[in-house]
């Protein structure tokens, strides 16, 4: 009897923890390793109401870029008739999503000419305002020797947004003939200007991007002001020289107006000619941006901060993210057009006027 007893109550004590081991693992469960718990909203009250995950904007997914392509090659000399000096600087602005497919794009050319006499000097006033293709709009004058009747500007709006959706090596298999015209019939139909240096400048583009801020379904604009005011006549001794001195912005505006992402470059384009006319630069030269030559530019030497051009323009464009254009207009200056804000001088000392106009000029 005894050990009937004893056998029981074995039986009794073991369902017995058989039963408990049960219940904490049902309510319990251990997560596998990587996986969250399935719930527990009362540990957690910020997890109650999640925000669904695709309807956040991915951050740093978009990209701004911004190149540009100078040739001189067109320049004449001067002679029975007045030489010209002329630089052709093509001007492309693009956002790409983080797989490298083009989100917008925006292409312009400064195509900017100045004349100057056998003696060497410079007929073409030197306060001049130089107006980008997409600026002179139908006062271009390509419409009426146009085999399609497109302005200049509606045929760089078609490639701009022909190469939207396409990648980098999608870009450059478009297919053009010998001459560097679009060979593809879908194209032709709205582009008939030769395509190759526009195809260059927007693959420079895509990959000068970087993450600054932008988001999918910012506004892109983009934005060009160039000056002669430094140009100077020829002497005897010494050669003069016609000075394209160009500033571009590529800028990116959210729904209130707000810049999300800024870049500013700056080239300086210089045909050279002596006393009699004669141009002395090398036509076939290739002209880098302040942006491209980096330490070669030669600032950082004679800034009072230490700083090269490229790293101050860098500091002005991400002080002005946040901005709408009336606050960077509104930005204090000196009389020389330096910045005067005490936040903003430690990282820009050169002169931002130019800087403020390309960006209001993108902005629109």
């Amino acid at each position: 009897m005894k050990k009937f007893m004893s056998l029981l109550l074995a039986a009794v004590f073991a369902a017995v923890l058989l039963t408990g081991c049960a219940g904490g693992s049902e309510a319990t469960p251990s997560p596998t390793a990587g996986q969250e718990p399935e719930a527990t909203p009362a540990a957690t009250p910020a997890e109650e109401s999640p925000e669904p995950v695709e309807e956040q904007p991915v951050e740093g997914g978009v990209k701004t870029g911004l190149a540009v392509t100078t040739s001189i090659a067109k320049s004449k000399d001067a002679g029975d008739k007045e030489g010209t000096a002329q630089a052709d600087s093509v001007v492309v602005a693009v956002l790409v999503d983080a797989e490298g497919k083009i989100l917008d794009c925006v292409i312009d050319t400064a195509q900017s000419k100045a004349a100057f006499n056998a003696e060497g000097k410079i007929v073409t006033p030197l306060d001049t305002e130089f107006k980008t293709k997409n600026e002179l709009g139908d006062a271009y004058g390509m419409k009426a020797a146009s085999g399609i009747g497109k302005e200049w500007y509606e045929q760089a709006a078609a490639l701009a947004e022909y190469v939207i959706g396409k990648t980098v090596e999608e870009v450059q298999g478009i297919a053009m003939d010998e001459s560097g015209y679009a060979a593809d019939a879908d194209l032709k139909a709205s582009v008939t200007v030769n395509i190759a240096g526009y195809i260059n400048t927007i693959v420079k583009a895509v990959g000068n991007a970087q993450e600054l801020g932008a988001s999918e379904g910012d506004k892109l604009g983009l934005g060009v002001v160039t000056s002669i005011k430094k140009s100077k006549d020829a002497a005897a001794d010494a050669e003069g020289q016609v000075q394209f001195y160009s500033f571009y912005g590529a800028v990116t505006t959210d729904e209130d107006g707000k810049i999300t992402s800024c870049v500013i470059d700056s080239s300086q384009s210089n045909v050279k000619f002596d006393a009699t006319g004669k141009i002395t630069s090398d036509l076939n030269a290739a002209y880098m941006t302040k942006n491209e030559l980096k330490e070669d530019y030669g600032m950082k030497a004679a800034s009072g901060i230490g700083k090269e051009w490229y790293e101050q323009a860098a500091a002005f464009a991400e002080y002005v993210v946040g901005k709408t254009v009336d606050e960077v207009n509104g930005v204090a200056v000196d009389e020389s057009g330096h910045p005067a804000e005490a936040d903003l001088t430690a990282s820009v000392t050169i002169s931002i006027a130019d800087m403020q106009a390309v960006i209001a000029k993108a902005a629109k």
